[in-house]
């Protein structure tokens, strides 16, 4: 990994507090002039430590009260196995997470649904009927404690 400077690091800090920033903002805050500040976003961006821009939304303001956890057991275990099921999990938008895990399982999804009821249907007419899934096992989220998508950056100021 290369070194980020203290102006890289704290453009990465600001921009995931409030992406919404303007490139003169910005630079205000991390100490820069307006060229140069840009010329590090582009970069950061390009060198693919800034992903993408995206508006966190209340996904109960929009209706999606039930977010399920479900591990998802594929039949065999095997790369040609997880690529059929890779594919078919990114074109679902339900699923607003996957990763694929050690131990018991194949996938950890995270899925969003307006209700119990809408979830149920949803996991037995998609879910279930992914490619070689042999099983699925769900557990729902009671509350949020922690949502943010922010990543720490604190190990980056050691460099």
């Amino acid at each position: 990994m290369p070194t980020l400077d203290k102006f890289d690091r704290a453009i990465l800090r600001e921009l995931q507090a409030d992406a919404r920033l303007t490139n003169a903002e910005l630079a205000q805050r991390i100490g820069l002039s307006a060229a140069p500040c840009w010329r590090r976003v582009r970069v950061l961006e390009e060198e693919g430590y800034i992903t993408g821009y995206r508006a966190e939304i209340n996904r109960h303001k929009i209706g999606l009260g039930v977010l399920a956890f479900v591990r998802v057991d594929a039949e065999r275990n095997t790369g040609d196995v997880a690529r059929k099921l890779e594919v078919a999990i990114r074109k679902i938008p339900e699923i607003v997470a996957c990763h694929y895990i050690s131990g018991t399982g194949t996938f950890e999804l995270q899925v969003v649904s307006k209700d119990l009821e809408s979830f149920s249907q949803f996991a037995r007419e998609v879910l279930i009927n992914l490619p070689h899934v042999k099983d699925i096992h769900t557990s729902f989220s009671l509350g949020e404690v922690k949502a943010s998508g922010a990543l720490p950056l604190q190990h980056l100021e050691n460099k």
